[in-house]
């Protein structure tokens, strides 16, 4: 189905996903990721999924390497980068716990991106090093999490987190103190630390997974048409109603 809207609408439909907040982080990205020149940067997307992040990118002049373990993702997000006339993004299976493994990588990007990834591992140190050595010095960091701070959306976030690799999230989320200590570690240095996804785009998505216990599409479509309103309200509305926002997002360099 989605892929069918990235036929016809290119881009902007692989922002309609399941998890409603791809759009905030994207629109996040999108501001910390300003046009280059035709391939001039190389980019790095850490637990890319379906690839939406690292076709964005690509469409903005960046050479745009996407790593996911799921090779059937691999092979959706390589197919609508080509709907998406986007020759910039390409998609490799990897598993990003064995980054380490792939010293070809080291020293060879500009950017890199981890968007809603480190929750999922355990090693999250061993994880940031990985990414840390693949930065050329300079390279900059874009990294997105759970805030640890948010409130639930519906009981699934509220946990447990146990400690197990299976694919759910293995800890709440990260406090700009642990993000900041997991840079020093890596050889990063910590810049902007703010957050994304708000009241509204909170309370949206939480009314999608309601509607979906009787069908995802029926969630999908009750929401689709109040997707526009949080990136122009939630900006006004999170501070008035003390709403943390969902992640936590993280700009830092290569030292």
């Amino acid at each position: 189905m989605r892929s069918l809207l990235v036929s016809i609408f290119g881009f902007p439909a692989t922002l309609i996903h399941l998890d409603t907040l791809v759009l905030d982080r994207w629109l996040w990205l999108r501001n910390n990721l300003p046009p280059v020149p035709h391939g001039s940067k190389r980019l790095i997307d850490i637990g890319c999924g379906t690839g939406a992040f690292t076709i964005g990118a690509a469409l903005r002049g960046y050479d745009a390497l996407g790593l996911s373990f799921n090779e059937r993702n691999q092979k959706v997000a390589a197919e609508r980068a080509r709907m998406c006339k986007a020759p910039l993004a390409r998609f490799e299976v990897l598993d990003v716990r064995q980054l380490d493994q792939r010293r070809d990588l080291y020293h060879n990007f500009d950017v890199g991106i981890c968007c809603e990834t480190i929750e999922h591992i355990l090693n999250d140190t061993k994880l940031m090093m990985d990414i840390s050595r693949c930065l050329r010095p300079g390279g900059s960091l874009l990294l997105t999490s759970p805030n640890y701070h948010y409130r639930p959306i519906t009981k699934y976030d509220a946990g447990p987190f146990l400690p197990v690799e299976d694919g759910a999230h293995v800890r709440r989320g990260y406090t700009p103190e642990r993000l900041q200590e997991l840079c020093r570690e890596s050889g990063l240095k910590a810049g902007k630390i703010g957050y994304c996804s708000g009241f509204l785009s909170q309370k949206i998505t939480g009314l999608q997974r309601v509607v979906a216990r009787m069908h995802y599409l029926a969630g999908w479509a009750v929401i689709l048409p109040l997707r526009v309103l949080p990136p122009l309200v939630d900006p006004a509305i999170s501070p008035l109603v003390h709403w943390p926002g969902y992640s936590i997002t993280l700009v830092a360099n290569k030292v």
